[in-house]
C-alpha cells in the first residue's frame, strides 16, 4: 500500500526540500507542494472559464511564478478553495483538491486531507498552517525505505508537523 509523508516548512525550505527530494530518486508526480497564493492577484480566484470558485484547478501557468526546484513539479496550478482563498498547488494533491473531497461535509482542504487518509485533527493543524503561510509538502512512498528517506529529508531540512498517512485512490474521473 502506498503511503504519504507530509509536513509543514517555511517557503525558503520548501525548495530545498523539493530538490532534495529529486536528488533521492523521488518522481516528479509523487511530490505534492500547497501553498497560499502571496503574489497579490485575484487572476487565479476569478479566471473565466473555470470552476476555480468552487475549488477546482485553474490553468498550468503558475509554473512562470515559481522557480528553482518548483518549476520541476507536475501539474502546477492555480486554484481557488471557497472560504480559504488562491492556492498554488502540484503534484497529487491537486487531484485531491479538485476532486469529490472539496465540498464534502468538512470541505475545503481539510475534506481533502481527510480524503487522502489523514486524520482529521491533522487535517486541520495543516489547514491552519497553511493559511498562515507555512508549504504543505508532500511525497508518495511505496516501500518504508522511501517513507524513511522522505522523513530523514524533511527533518534534515527542519521541516515540521512531520507524518504518515495510507492514500485512497482517487477515482479516474477526478484526477487532474
Amino acid at each position: 500500500m502506498s503511503k504519504s509523508v507530509f509536513c509543514t516548512a517555511t517557503a525558503s525550505q520548501t525548495d530545498s526540500i523539493v530538490q532534495n527530494l529529486k536528488n533521492a530518486g523521488f518522481s516528479n508526480n509523487d511530490i505534492s507542494v500547497l501553498m497560499a497564493d502571496k503574489s497579490g492577484t485575484k487572476d487565479f480566484a476569478h479566471e473565466h472559464n473555470t470552476k476555480a470558485p468552487e475549488g477546482t484547478a485553474t490553468g498550468a501557468g503558475t509554473g512562470a511564478v515559481l522557480g528553482g526546484a518548483l518549476g520541476w513539479l507536475a501539474g502546477i496550478g492555480a486554484l481557488a478553495i471557497p472560504g480559504l482563498g488562491p492556492f498554488i498547488a502540484a503534484g497529487p494533491i491537486m487531484a485531491a483538491l479538485s476532486g469529490a473531497a472539496v465540498g464534502g461535509t468538512v470541505g475545503g482542504l481539510t475534506g481533502a486531507l481527510i480524503g487522502m487518509g489523514i486524520p482529521e485533527f491533522e487535517a486541520k493543524k495543516y489547514e491552519g498552517k497553511v493559511k498562515s503561510g507555512s508549504s504543505l509538502i508532500s511525497v508518495q512512498s511505496d516501500d518504508s525505505d522511501e517513507t524513511q528517506r522522505a522523513k530523514e529529508i524533511f527533518e534534515q531540512e527542519g521541516a515540521q508537523d512531520i507524518t504518515t498517512a495510507g492514500e485512497q485512490a482517487v477515482p479516474a474521473g477526478h484526477r487532474a
